[in-house]
């Protein structure tokens, strides 16, 4: 039986571990074939030999337009062609605005706005040259709602909104989608253990990675061919408003 995505080639940021890491195990999974980036070598470089023979990584700092070039020079040069680029890299750093400091401040913009910025701009020519693809900017529900102590994630996930609808404004006349997906708390390993109370979510309880990972293979799927420049949600609800759950 076919994959959802047989003969995709995706690029993944971020995609050592974590929910990146999950992507890629689950796009495998649906029949593409994946490169891995991250400054993670050695987790990265398992987890492409665990995929098997449709996993490659590569090192990639997203800071570095250069590095971004060599990833997609490999991919191509791997695979033959890129159809998806995932920008999925990202951290946060907490502390009210008064005290956020300048150079976190400039770290959270350069990874997580410029950061996609470069893997678009880099992405173009092979996404072009493969007749079209799909491009998943990874926002969260801080891009669509403030949040207190969070102030250069905050910016930086509405910044990847616009930048996201200005992309795909410009790349739909080569068939190029470009669509932002908005997390709420999803259980990771790097939150296991701890409790995240979700009275006030809709759905009452955290997501889990399958859930978002599968929104993933939607977008990077063709059953998402006429959806461009959208957000899409997965948060339980939380961006709708405040549930009172006992």
């Amino acid at each position: 039986m076919a994959g959802r995505v047989d003969g995709k080639v995706v690029l993944i940021t971020g995609a050592a571990r974590g929910m990146g890491a999950h992507h890629a195990r689950v796009l495998v999974a649906e029949g593409a074939s994946v490169v891995i980036a991250d400054v993670l070598e050695d987790a990265g470089s398992l987890l492409a030999e665990e995929l098997g023979e449709r996993a490659r990584f590569v090192k990639l700092d997203v800071r570095e337009f250069e590095q971004w070039e060599a990833a997609v020079r490999l991919t191509v040069a791997e695979f033959g062609r890129l159809d998806v680029l995932i920008n999925n890299a990202g951290l946060v750093r907490s502390a009210p605005i008064d005290q956020h400091s300048i150079e976190d401040w400039d770290l959270v913009i350069a990874v997580n706005l410029t950061g996609s910025f470069y893997g678009i701009r880099a992405s173009a020519e092979a996404l072009k040259a493969a007749g079209g693809g799909s491009i998943i900017n990874v926002s969260s529900d801080a891009g669509l709602q403030g949040y207190e102590r969070i102030t250069g994630y905050n910016a930086s996930k509405f910044g990847l909104r616009g930048l996201t609808k200005n992309a795909a404004l410009d790349l739909g006349r080569y068939g190029i989608r470009v669509n932002t997906i908005h997390p709420g708390l999803i259980r990771t390993p790097m939150v296991e253990g701890l409790e995240f109370p979700q009275n006030h979510v809709a759905l009452g309880r955290m997501g889990e990675m399958e859930e978002l990972s599968r929104l993933v293979l939607f977008l990077a799927s063709d059953d998402s061919s006429f959806s461009t420049g959208a957000e899409f949600v997965a948060d339980g609800g939380e961006s709708a408003g405040l549930a009172h759950r006992d």
